[in-house]
């Protein structure tokens, strides 16, 4: 085991598989040579790997979305880089409409993943800090997972990159350089539709992934003094969902706030909230509460990012209107 940052965990699981499969490439704008991709995540792979399997492209993310349906369906294994996740807007036709519907259609395997550095928090502004995975959770064909520690950073991306299906992995910037833990050496994999509770509690249940995780444990931790017991469940993957591991708790606590960054109209909080109501309802104490950002485009100005952004206080707040509910 060593101690990794976020950001390390994700250079080091391309890393492995690179070194394990040969059919592994990336592609992306700027990530081969010493400039190593906008986040230097992958410098000095072109070092190690060559410039045949590290590629640097145009400023097309529709290049490179399709560049890596065509080569995922000629047996290669792509790993195409998004500088940010705003930007594959750009490729979402060949996203959508061919990675998702190739498997439907005639049984076409599609093993890509797209890596979406996402969400707020760094000050960056509307078309550097959304958070885009409603877009894909809604799309059959895909896969959307969103790591919230080092460990599952690592864990999931191998297995996104060894799955055989189109994967779209929103990897969190504000937590890149900020948030680090134990990782083993070597490869290993976090199964692809496993939640993972990462605090036990009793009165308040917190579903929760990305970012807003460590919100939700510092909240956590916070209200304990007061006497509430606080339960975080770390989604991780936000499709396939872990819909057992979601009623399991919710049945055994009663009590349920579903938070995330992105904005609450249609989100991932929605669908969740549906699935509690129609298949747990006579076990809750209490209405669901959606938590989230408001609907509206992420702001460039300090203090109102601030204030989009879901924060401790105003987790804290929630979870004790609903612990006295």
């Amino acid at each position: 085991m060593a101690e990794l940052l976020y950001v390390d965990a994700i250079s080091q699981a391309m890393w492995e598989e690179m070194e394990r499969d040969p059919s592994v490439f990336i592609l992306g704008e700027d990530v081969a040579h010493e400039f190593g991709g906008a986040f230097k995540i992958t410098k000095g792979f072109s070092k190690k790997f060559g410039d045949d399997r590290v590629i640097n492209t145009p400023i097309s993310e529709s290049a490179i979305v399709g560049s890596s349906v065509g080569a995922a369906l000629e047996g290669l294994r792509p790993i195409a880089e998004m500088q940010f996740s705003s930007f594959i807007s750009c490729g979402f036709d060949q996203l959508v409409n061919v990675a998702g519907k190739a498997y439907y259609r005639w049984g076409g395997k599609v093993p890509m993943v797209v890596r979406a550095p996402y969400g707020g928090g760094i000050h960056s502004g509307p078309f550097h800090s959304s958070c885009e995975e409603a877009y894909f959770v809604h799309t059959p064909g895909l896969k959307v997972v969103a790591p919230s520690t080092a460990y599952d950073a690592k864990g999931l991306l191998i297995a996104s990159i060894r799955d055989n299906n189109p994967v779209i992995y929103f990897e969190h910037k504000y937590l890149y350089r900020r948030i680090r833990d134990e990782v083993p050496e070597g490869p290993y994999v976090v199964p692809l539709g496993k939640a993972d509770i990462k605090r036990p509690g009793d009165d308040v249940l917190v579903i929760t992934y990305g970012a807003m995780v460590h919100v939700a444990l510092e909240s956590a931790a916070k209200l304990e003094e007061e006497g509430i017991s606080v339960e975080v469940l770390d989604l991780r993957s936000l499709c396939p969902l872990d819909t057992e591991m979601i009623l399991e708790e919710t049945s055994k606590i009663g009590k349920v706030i579903v938070l995330h960054e992105a904005n609450r109209s249609c989100g991932v909080g929605a669908e969740v909230s549906s699935i509690i109501s129609e298949e747990a309802f006579r076990y809750l104490e209490a209405p669901i509460v959606r938590l989230t950002a408001p609907d509206t485009p992420v702001p460039f100005s300090t203090p109102l990012e601030n204030y989009y952004l879901p924060d401790e206080p105003r987790v804290s707040q929630a979870i004790r209107d609903l612990f006295d509910y």
